[in-house]
């Protein structure tokens, strides 16, 4: 039944979408280009709906099978709600943070989606108490934001929530939990059938619609995969979310280097550095892809490891990040404080 669920939501996304385009073409609710933006005309946007109506379908066909939580739909449908308004009227920063964070009330508060303590490595408990519903609330709005910081490339947002979700269900699957892998597997139908149209050359941009629904979806099933565990294996679904925390992560990093605020825009993420090393737009996007897709080995590789390989793989993995970062200049183009290091270390040898 989940693969059917899966192949309907992937063919009614791709059915849904255009129709969904002509509808934001008519209401207005268009992206036009600016010094910001890499494309040059105006493009429809909140293709996000076409996930979300397919999503819809799929946690339907699923409510007779498997456990099905009102919280999460709700929770989204407050989301979706936000992600229109604002591809339609842009809304304020703080409007849209009300929104996700009000979404973000309804599952933790109502669906009892939450991190209430985790089993320290060498023995004993961490309780968070009163702390259990912020914390949560934090995670959930900063991976929906993390990923809609992404989403500045044709299929780049919706292409990296699709490995994500590929592999918290294959996670979810090792560790026997039917609910999550069953609506992982459906919110990768559906976006999957919207890729079609907004891979590059894309037709139809996935707006906040999407890129909210996704980070908050994703960010929920993380939760409800990996909650009251260890602090070892609590550190999954961050590898899972590997590009789009890092790219947030290094944002914030390089507007305090640079002493501006952290809600200033720039064009110096992940896939804007990329670009100015000489990339073409569809390598970009398949070089992000790839590196997901290492975050996604590596989190399957852990949910195996030993305390100790665990420990290791999380050092070379912070390693390569930060390699990474300083090539790329990620931070800015003077920042490389490890490169730097290794050529003075070679030097001396």
């Amino acid at each position: 039944m989940v693969a059917l669920a899966f192949v309907i939501c992937l063919i009614a996304s791709l059915l849904i979408t255009p129709l969904v385009k002509k509808l934001a073409i008519a209401v207005g609710a268009v992206d036009k280009p600016n010094y910001r933006k890499v494309h040059q005309k105006i493009m429809p946007r909140m293709g996000g709906l076409a996930i979300f109506f397919s999503f819809i379908i799929g946690m339907l066909i699923l409510q007779p099978y498997a456990e099905f939580n009102a919280a999460i739909i709700v929770g989204s449908i407050i989301i979706i709600l936000t992600g229109v308004l604002d591809d339609r009227f842009e809304l304020s920063a703080k409007v849209k943070l009300a929104g996700q964070v009000l979404a973000a009330l309804i599952v933790v508060v109502y669906g009892g989606v939450q991190v209430e303590f985790i089993n320290l490595p060498f023995g004993g408990q961490m309780e968070f108490g009163y702390l259990s519903i912020p914390l949560t609330i934090l995670w959930i709005v900063g991976i929906t934001n993390a990923i809609n910081l992404i989403d500045g490339l044709d299929g780049l947002a919706a292409g990296v929530s699709s490995i994500a979700l590929l592999t918290i269900s294959l996670v979810a699957f090792m560790k026997g939990d039917v609910y999550v892998m069953s609506v992982a597997l459906i919110v990768l139908g559906s976006t999957l059938g919207f890729l079609r149209y907004n891979f590059h050359p894309a037709k139809i941009f996935m707006g906040d619609t999407g890129a909210l629904f996704l980070g908050y979806i994703i960010s929920v099933l993380a939760l409800l995969g990996f909650k009251n565990i260890t602090v070892v294996s609590l550190i999954i679904p961050i590898i899972i979310l590997g590009v789009p925390i890092t790219d947030t992560f290094f944002a914030i990093v390089r507007r305090k280097v640079n002493k501006q605020p952290l809600s200033a825009p720039d064009k110096s993420h992940l896939h804007h550095c990329l670009l100015r090393l000489g990339f073409t737009h569809k390598q970009t996007v398949l070089i992000i892809y790839a590196i997901a897709s290492m975050f996604g080995l590596a989190a399957v590789i852990f949910t195996k490891a030993t305390l100790w390989g665990a420990i290791i793989l999380i050092g070379v993995l912070v390693i390569a990040i930060e390699l990474f970062v300083e090539s790329v200049g990620l931070v800015s183009s003077n920042y490389k404080p490890l490169i730097k290091f290794m050529r003075v270390r070679a030097k001396k040898n």
